[in-house]
């Protein structure tokens, strides 16, 4: 896997506003009042044709372009828009989906919480959570990669430069994807 953040680990969920974490460890969706969202988001997947020769199940994401493609067939592909790193966050290479989670918790890595003092060590699973509704977790050669698919809460970041070098999709395009994405999965990340 090529990286060009040099050699820093990253985590899969972007820096998440302090103060939001502080209501999620206080006391939930009572205490969040407001913040909790109404809405999975948009769907933006379009079936598209692809030059490229690749097996049905491969996802293939272009960061540059910041779109996903699942695969369907010979030629054909399902596309989503999505969120990629952010400038010195961004990687390149091969990996496999070595699981997938339905509203994940999130673990905040040591790195991510030395730049950003104050995260917690456990954001529980729910609506306020980073990861959103659907996490798929990218492994290379058997171990975690800290690198996740995963939806967004903060759904202005879709289709920006914005992570920690995780893909964020929006809550209703992560669920359609976790439907039909296996574990073992090749993932291709341009």
């Amino acid at each position: 896997m090529k990286s060009t953040d040099s050699g820093r680990i990253r985590s899969c969920a972007a820096y998440f506003g302090l103060a939001v974490l502080a209501i999620l460890a206080a006391g939930g969706d009572t205490a969040a009042g407001g913040l909790v969202p109404r809405s999975l988001g948009p769907m933006t997947s379009a079936v598209v044709t692809i030059e490229e020769r690749y097996a049905a199940g491969t996802i293939v994401i272009v960061s540059g372009n910041r779109t996903l493609d699942l695969v369907i067939s010979e030629g054909r592909a399902i596309r989503y828009k999505i969120g990629v790193g952010r400038d010195g966050f961004r990687w390149s290479g091969t990996v496999k989906v070595g699981r997938k989670a339905e509203w994940p918790d999130w673990r905040p890595p040591a790195e991510m919480k030395a730049r950003a003092a104050g995260l917690p060590d456990l954001v529980p699973a729910g609506p306020l959570n980073p990861l959103g509704a659907r996490g798929i977790y990218l492994y290379k050669g058997g171990t975690d990669t800290l690198y996740r698919i995963h939806g967004t809460n903060e759904q202005s970041t879709v289709g920006g430069f914005a992570s920690s070098g995780c893909f964020r999709m929006s809550n209703a395009d992560v669920i359609d994807l976790y439907q039909r994405v296996k574990v073992g999965s090749t993932v291709i990340v341009k």
